[in-house]
């Protein structure tokens, strides 16, 4: 997938799952199968590269 929208990483940092994939969703047109596997990728590269911004639950 090419460049995801700013809120899919401000809602991953929240813990807002359903409103990241929603908005992978309503940006690419794909299915929630397609939007499920671009969450679970942007999801790791976060916590790779910032898990010093994961809010707490």
């Amino acid at each position: 997938m090419d460049q995801l929208p700013a809120s899919v990483d401000h809602d991953i940092l929240a813990h807002r799952s359903i409103a990241a994939i929603a908005a992978i969703r309503e940006t690419f047109g794909c299915t929630i199968h397609q939007a499920l596997d671009a969450y679970a990728q942007r999801y790791e590269e976060l916590r790779r590269d910032r898990p010093g911004d994961f809010h707490p639950s």
